[in-house]
Order: C-alpha cells, then structure tokens, then sequence
C-alpha cells in the first residue's frame, strides 16, 4: 500500500526528509574558478540576521533579473549564466559562492587573476563593507603541468610564503597559505588528479567551510584578548579583599567592616557576571565552530606530501593555540565566579554571626532591664503590703472605736495593735497567692 494521501502525514515528515538535502553540494568539474564570500550578520535596528542577509541576496538577484527565494528560505542555488550562484543562511552568517566553469585552465597565478567577482555588480560589493568575515578564491585544475613550473607558479600565488597541502579524498591536491593577499581574498588551489564524480564539489565544499569556520572560530580571540585585563582586575581586587577578610578575623566590632567587604564583593560579582554575559555565547560559539573545522579536516583525508605540513598539522599549530586561550578564559571566568560566590557565602555568614552576637546582647540587656523591673516591682510590692495594711487597720480602728462607744471594745488601741501582724500577715500572702494564680494563667 502506497501513501498517496497528504492527509496520512505527519505534519514535519516532508519538511524533516527534505533537511537532509537542503545544503547540497555544488557540481563542479575541472577546469573551474570559484569565489566564496562569508557575510557576517549586521542587521538594522529591529531586524533579525535572516532579514538583512536576504535582503543582500534580493538585491543581488535584482540586478540580474532573477526571482529571489521566499523570505523564510535558507539556501538558494542559480544558474546566471556567466556563474552560478549557491547562497547559504547560516545562525550568524551567510555564504555567497560564485562557480565559473573555464575553457581553458592557465597557471594558477593566472587564473586568480580572472575570478567570478569580476560579474558581479560593484555597487552590490561596496554594499558589504564591514560584513565580510570571509573571502576566498579556489582554482580547481585538472591539467598536469611540469613539477617545476607547477611549484614555481606556487610560489608566486602564494608569494613564497609557508603552504599547506596534501593528497586529499584519494584522488586531489590541496593547496594553500591560509593568508589574505593583497587582493583581500585567501586563495586555495585544488588538483584533480583522479577524482571521480561531484567529488571535486564536495572537496571544494569543505575546503570552503574549513576557511569559514575558521574564521568564525576565531571570532572569540579578540573576546578573550578583551576579556583577560578584566579578569586580572577583578582577581587583584578579590585577593585583597580575601586579605581583608582574614585581617579582620577574631576582631570585636559592630559588623561595619564585614557589611563594607560584603558591598565591594557584591560589586565585583555583578562585573563578573556581565563579562560572562558578554562573553560566553562568543566563547561557545567558538568552541563548536573549532568542533566542525575538525570535523571537515578529517572529512578530508589526507596524505602527506613530502616536505610540506598537511591542514591538519597547519591548524593544530595555528588555529589550536587560539582555541585553547578562549577555552582557559573562559575557564578563568567560571572559576572566577565560583570563588566569587564562596567568599560572598563566607562573608554573609560572618555577617550573620556578627548580627547574632548583637541580637543576644540586645536579649541580655533586655533581660537585665526585666530583672530590674522585676527588683522595682518587688520593692513596689512591699511598699504595697505596708500601705494597704495601714488602710485595713485604719477600718479597723474606726469600728473598734464603734464598738467602744457601745460597749463591746474595752480599749481600741490594743486591738489595733495586736490586729497590726494579723493584717500585714494576711495581706502579703494574699498578694503572693494572687501573683502565684496570675503566674500561673
């Protein structure tokens, strides 16, 4: 049974089945000239990197009558006849490759000198000023001229400086400096010496995406460059206050020195973490980026020609170091905060003490203020007991004196004195029984 209908598939399969075809490689055959330019993304205020490189691309297109892409395409391949054109969107760049198939391949100081930049539009080039991050020019040649003259053209396209090169794919030379020459452009010379079919177009491919890796790798250098004065300051000045800190160690004060240390740490956390905000996207961008130039390094295969370094050996000597000094800034920087964060955690304990130490001599002079109340109120109380038995035998003397004038008191004085104890007596402990009942609820 055949799936003819749209209605039995999944929403993404047509989509997601045509990923893997998306980014073809171009067919190319020897003799042929290419031209490869890497346009990093400068968008205009509120727009986004697809929007600007597209609308590169739709210029490009206008000048030659050409239809463009819809505005959600990410690769656009055309035959405009005098070269053909393969445009590729990238996260944070897009790539313009220009093929142009010759008659007739001269040296290959010659043939760089007849690129297929020459069709395009001079006002669409000095559109891209201060985009292009990449710029490269390939000759792929099939003749088989003299070693002599062969290595000696070499020598003149590369202005004797050091070149890479090797047998790639088991079936091509490559060739080149890596170094931006006086036209602005690096050059790579590819010999076909046996390749079979759409193999000189893969070649060329990744020939190209190594250079434009590379330079997008590379991209986190001046970061880390940028990066490391900062980092030294923000290290002077935590080893000082870690100095501070253990200066004040065991000293009696009021917290005043930890809560200074603790705003001066603070400070230094926030600047650590805006370096690492302006930085760490740069840094990991580079990481992966130094992950595919690897990957299309060994996609190549090479084999050693005597007495030059291969690609591989160029960028471990070249592009490796760089690497490793944004891998150790941004190891510094993480290793930075953390210690940032363990001397703010040491200090905000301190802190912590410092403000229990306070709370409990705020409890004890609370508690001595109770005790003193406590002393007041007792002595109040016996003032109390005196007062309130005087006013009891006072009552009492007024009835006795009553009863004298009736007849039933023989003297008023002495009941008044032998009742004084009775009543004191009486009321004290009826002021405790009532402190103890109070207590008590």
């Amino acid at each position: 049974m055949s799936i003819v209908f749209a209605s039995l598939n999944h929403a993404q399969r047509v989509p997601l089945a045509a990923e893997i075809h998306s980014r073809p490689f171009l067919k190319l055959e020897a003799p042929s000239v290419v031209s490869h330019l890497a346009i990093y993304g400068d968008p205009a205020p509120h727009a986004s990197n697809a929007e600007a490189q597209l609308a590169l691309l739709t210029e490009l297109c206008g000048h030659f009558g050409v239809s463009p892409p819809a505005a959600d395409a990410n690769y656009f391949t055309h035959d405009f006849g005098r070269f053909r054109l393969k445009w590729e969107l990238h996260t944070e760049f897009a790539t313009f490759t220009f093929a142009e198939r010759v008659q007739k391949m001269p040296l290959p100081e010659e043939a760089f000198q007849a690129m297929p930049t020459r069709h395009l539009p001079e006002q669409w080039l000095l559109g891209l000023q201060g985009k292009v991050l990449v710029a490269a020019h390939v000759v792929l040649d099939r003749s088989s001229p003299t070693p002599d003259a062969f290595a000696a053209s070499l020598s003149r396209v590369f202005d004797g400086g050091t070149v890479a090169g090797s047998q790639v794919m088991q079936g091509g030379e490559l060739w080149s400096d890596f170094a931006i020459h006086s036209d602005g452009f690096s050059r790579f010379v590819i010999c076909d010496v046996g390749m079979r079919m759409q193999q000189a177009g893969r070649l060329v491919q990744r020939v190209l995406e190594i250079e434009t890796y590379r330079m997008m790798a590379l991209l986190g250098l001046p970061s880390a460059q940028s990066a490391t004065p900062e980092l030294n300051a923000v290290e002077s000045e935590l080893a000082g206050l870690a100095r501070a800190l253990v200066e004040a160690d065991g000293r009696v004060d009021d917290g005043t020195i930890e809560q200074m240390l603790l705003d001066q740490i603070t400070h230094l956390a926030a600047r650590i973490e805006k370096l690492s905000l302006e930085t760490s996207y740069r840094f990991a961008a580079s990481k992966a980026y130094f992950g595919l130039v690897n990957a299309r390094i060994d996609e190549l295969r090479e084999l050693r020609i005597e007495g030059t370094p291969t690609v591989e050996e160029f960028m471990e000597r070249r592009l490796a170091p760089a690497m490793k000094t944004c891998e150790a800034v941004a190891a510094r920087q993480e290793a930075l905060a953390r210690r940032i964060a363990n001397n703010n955690d040491l200090l905000r304990t301190r802190v912590g003490i410092v403000q229990e130490a306070h709370n409990r001599h705020i409890l004890q002079s609370m508690n001595q203020r109770a005790l003193q109340q406590l002393r007041l109120q007792q002595a109040v109380e016996g003032l109390s007991v005196a007062a309130i038995s005087y006013y009891v035998i006072g009552l009492i003397g007024y009835a006795a004196k009553g009863g004298k004038a009736v007849g039933v008191v023989g003297n008023p004085d002495v009941v008044m004195g032998v009742l004084v104890p009775v009543v004191a007596a009486g009321v004290w402990l009826g002021l405790r029984s009532m402190h103890k009942k109070l207590h008590h609820a």
